[in-house]
């Protein structure tokens, strides 16, 4: 484990882990998140677009909106949300909007994401807002987890 990673960020990716494994019962991606509040998860899901049928329903959306619930405020202070692949550019918009402080994520999307690979909306100077960024956590078991899932669709 990197030196930058805590003990803490080791446990709460591997739960962040478990939340994706989840997403494959219902033929969604396996990408999973978790919002921790001061030490306590107080928001966690997994992909759900095809469960619902709702393009907004990523990982790291509903683990924010629970949050939002549980801390009773849209602003999601004092959290860390950790996440199995680099946001894309609508839950990066949701991340900086709910004014997450620090993000960490496994593995870096080549092709949709915004967080560093393709944009760099929490690194935007422009915004209000900007959440410290750690990325590589756990990021080949978390790519690894993904081109499992794609291969055994082409199959």
């Amino acid at each position: 484990m990197p030196e930058r990673f805590s003990l803490d960020d080791e446990r709460f990716m591997g739960l962040a882990m478990a939340e994706a494994r989840a997403a494959p019962a219902h033929d969604d991606v396996p990408i999973g998140a978790v919002v921790v509040h001061r030490g306590e998860v107080v928001g966690a899901g997994h992909n759900e677009r095809e469960l619902r049928q709702d393009p907004t329903a990523h990982a790291e959306t509903l683990a924010l909106r629970r949050a939002a619930g549980r801390l009773e405020s849209w602003r999601v202070l004092d959290s860390t949300l950790y996440v199995t692949l680099e946001p894309c550019a609508m839950c990066a918009g949701a991340i900086v909007l709910a004014r997450v402080p620090r993000v960490v994520f496994a593995s870096a999307d080549p092709k949709a994401g915004a967080a560093g690979s393709v944009l760099d909306i929490l690194a935007e100077p422009r915004l209000n807002h900007r959440p410290e960024v750690l990325a590589g956590l756990h990021a080949a078991e978390c790519a690894a987890m993904l081109r499992d899932f794609f291969a055994s669709r082409r199959r």
